[in-house]
């Protein structure tokens, strides 16, 4: 693979995009995403998949300028659900002042819908996954258990102010947060998606060559999460995602299994997870305004041990 000088973050960091340097202030955050629909409704399902796919922007401390719809639908599919679908993802792009300038359309027997997305960030302000420094506080901006909560709606087991809270948060853009953590000099971030929070988290203090101690108890978690995870609303997600990080992971024997399984859970649009210098977390809160009700401190950054994580 030939390197290019311009490339500041490319295939093998494993980041959640790629970024290219255009000129000493200015680069391009480029990154695509796509999944099946998790909601009833297309038209949530396009707000939804763009949240998703605008996060792995956001999380590099850039800012999103353009998108292309990517969609996959069968050939006798209802139109007026692909209407719907491209409708919630322009819809959900214009408010975050983002314009969808085209994209592609593919015959499939399952439905997919996301988006291309580039954006732009200064080549020194870019937030990477690999760069956690030891006494950071850890910060996550939104509740676990959208992967629970969405197999509880497809089985019918969710009520409707769960539902409307589910979309709720798979709808919030993380525009403000991934703002905030720049303004208060975030040293490293990650989103929270299919890897869960313990995936994810030990990817960064991984690359970061750090570990993190995480308090169960502060953990966000999403209401009906816990009740519908004992109802047995659990993903295959989870169970790989436990197998991912069980040589890298030490729980507390009084941290309950089925609040593991939540950590465990995959993610769809979800929240950041910051590595920030703890004497900035208020201020961080501050900056977030009504968003702050839903985030939380949730453990800190240490020298490196035997384990990547540690929950107790």
């Amino acid at each position: 693979m030939v390197a290019l000088p311009n490339v500041l973050v490319g295939l093998e960091s494993g980041a959640d995009a790629g970024i290219f340097q255009l000129r000493d202030d200015l680069a391009l955050v480029q990154t695509v995403d796509f999944f099946t629909p998790i909601v009833d409704d297309p038209y949530d399902y396009g707000r939804i998949a763009a949240t998703n796919s605008l996060s792995d922007v956001y999380v590099m401390g850039g800012t999103p300028v353009t998108a292309l719809n990517i969609a996959c639908f069968p050939k006798n599919g209802d139109p007026d659900w692909l209407v719907a679908i491209l409708n919630g993802g322009i819809d959900q792009a214009a408010k975050a002042e983002v314009a969808t300038i085209g994209g592609h359309t593919v015959e499939d027997d399952e439905i997919k819908y996301g988006l291309a997305v580039t954006g732009t960030v200064h080549p020194q302000k870019i937030i990477h996954n690999h760069t956690a420094q030891v006494g950071d506080a850890l910060v996550l901006t939104k509740g676990l258990g959208t992967g629970i909560l969405s197999t509880a709606l497809k089985f019918g087991k969710l009520n409707e102010p769960a539902i409307k809270a589910l979309v709720q948060t798979m709808t919030r853009l993380n525009r403000r947060a991934s703002e905030a953590m720049v303004a208060v000099g975030a040293h490293a971030a990650t989103d929270i998606t299919g890897f869960g929070l313990v995936g994810h988290a030990h990817e960064l203090a991984q690359s970061s060559r750090v570990t993190f101690h995480i308090a169960a108890h502060a953990v966000p978690i999403l209401p009906e999460t816990l009740h519908c995870a004992q109802d047995g609303c659990l993903t295959a997600g989870e169970r790989r995602n436990g197998e991912f990080v069980q040589e890298h992971l030490r729980v507390a024997p009084e941290v309950d299994s089925l609040l593991m399984s939540i950590f465990k859970d995959p993610q769809t649009a979800g929240g950041l997870l910051i590595s920030m210098p703890r004497e900035r977390v208020q201020e961080f809160f501050d900056r977030l305004g009504e968003e702050a009700e839903d985030a939380r401190q949730i453990g800190e950054v240490v020298a490196k041990g035997k384990f990547t994580v540690e929950i107790s």
